[in-house]
């Protein structure tokens, strides 16, 4: 039986994740740069807000029922085949899809029930790679790792889009394509000789439990550990309302301020400099005090954005930037003090099935937002929906950081606002 997870991590194991990180990081370039050229080529071509709207639909909700029973899988399958297969599956959908742009079958409707299958693939990868972090990673090196994780991730969206806005400029999209098979295949190579931790429960050593028994142990997982419960819903207030935003920006550049792929890219600069930025600080600080209340504070700030953007003047592009850039600020902190919690507090064997029924909870009501959007951007307006959205969002935040306040004050809980400190050296067991 294999132990905790801090016996599980060490030195050497930490070098062999660097070498399967860095493989990834090619394969992240590669995806962001075709899904930027793919995004563009459907708002450029449709201009159509529903269809945007379905895109992400179609992405998100099979991504969230897979990975909402993928942790069971994680928990109890080798992890590196898990991954080998899905980025395997993603590479062949991704030649599927040029061999349609190169033999002129470029219906969009076509290319966006394809693109849907790598939200499956993706609700394997997703928790499979969040779950060996622990188990490869040393303790002392985790919130760490997790900043610059995010530092180099946000440089990599940052120079997708450019590299993508340039490339269209010059060469079809039947090439620019290309790239993410490519990428795959630089990334397969740190993958294939890398060794990766089998973790084994202690449940299943004991006893064999049904796949219904080790979800429910994910539940129980979760229930037990209030502070990752609170800011889980948080989170999934969040993300819903975030849901327009994201899927409408390209459409909100093109047709509310009369702009081309260069100023989406240039939009999209700004907001991954700013994760940069975000990520660089995460990387170097140690010590997170009062970490709740930043926590439900940058929530605050990431929903106030939306309305500021929404009320930007006509093509003032540099304003727009900078309110993305803010945005791409907090993502970092927020989620590396959110993982850096769950990462610590929960044991190896029980990772996979947190981390997929974090991603799950946390993404569940995603799908309903995606498939709201077109006909409510239809109804009110693209700049109409950011307010709104923006505004319940605040006010939610608000409500929640009240309520658990309030809640830690009635009872005389003095000790848990302590905790919430995240002191990487010291962190309680």
């Amino acid at each position: 039986m294999i132990k905790v997870t801090e016996e599980l991590a060490s030195n050497q194991t930490f070098k062999s994740y660097v070498i399967f990180w860095i493989g990834q990081l090619f394969s992240v370039l590669g995806s962001s740069i075709s899904h930027f050229a793919i995004i563009w080529w459907i708002t450029d071509l449709t201009g159509s807000t529903m269809l945007l709207s379905l895109a992400s639909f179609f992405y998100i909700l099979p991504m969230t029922i897979v990975v909402a029973l993928t942790g069971v899988i994680i928990d109890k399958w080798n992890r590196k085949t898990i991954i080998v297969v899905v980025d395997s599956l993603q590479a062949y959908v991704m030649l599927l899809v040029i061999i349609i742009f190169n033999f002129g079958g470029t219906n969009p409707i076509l290319i966006v029930g394809i693109m849907s299958l790598l939200g499956i693939f993706q609700g394997f990868h997703i928790p499979t790679v969040s779950a060996i972090v622990p188990t490869m990673v040393p303790k002392e090196k985790l919130s760490r790792m997790n900043g610059i994780n995010f530092f180099f991730r946000s440089f990599i969206q940052i120079i997708g889009p450019v590299i993508g806005a340039m490339l269209l400029s010059v060469i079809p999209i039947e090439i620019v394509l290309w790239i993410d098979p490519l990428t795959y295949i630089i990334a397969f190579i740190p993958l294939i000789i890398t060794k990766i931790p089998k973790v084994q429960s202690k449940e299943t050593v004991v006893k064999k439990n049904s796949f219904l028994e080790d979800f429910k142990i994910g539940i129980k997982t979760l229930k037990s550990i209030p502070v990752v419960f609170m800011m889980l819903l948080i989170s999934m207030f969040v993300n819903f309302l975030l849901v327009p935003i994201n899927i409408l920006m390209p459409y909100f550049i093109r047709y509310n301020h009369s702009g081309d792929a260069s100023n989406l890219a240039f939009i999209i600069t700004f907001m991954n400099g700013g994760m940069l930025l975000g990520a660089l600080v995460t990387s170097i600080k140690k010590e997170w005090k009062h970490a709740l209340f930043i926590y439900f504070s940058l929530e605050f700030v990431l929903m106030m954005t939306g309305s500021i953007m929404a009320i930007t003047p006509y093509q003032l592009y540099l304003m727009l930037g900078i309110i993305s850039a803010i945005t791409g600020i907090t993502v970092p902190i927020l989620n590396t003090i959110y993982l850096t919690i769950m990462q610590l507090k929960v044991p190896a064997d029980k990772m996979g099935r947190l981390s997929s029924l974090d991603w799950a909870i946390s993404s569940a009501i995603t799908p309903i937002a995606a498939i709201l959007t077109g006909p409510l951007s239809e109804i009110v307006g693209v700049t109409n929906l950011f307010l709104s959205c923006s505004i319940l969002g605040m006010i939610i935040t608000l409500l929640l950081w009240w309520i658990a306040h309030t809640r830690v004050n009635n009872n005389n809980k003095k000790k848990e606002l302590e905790k919430m400190d995240i002191i990487i050296d010291s962190i309680p067991e």
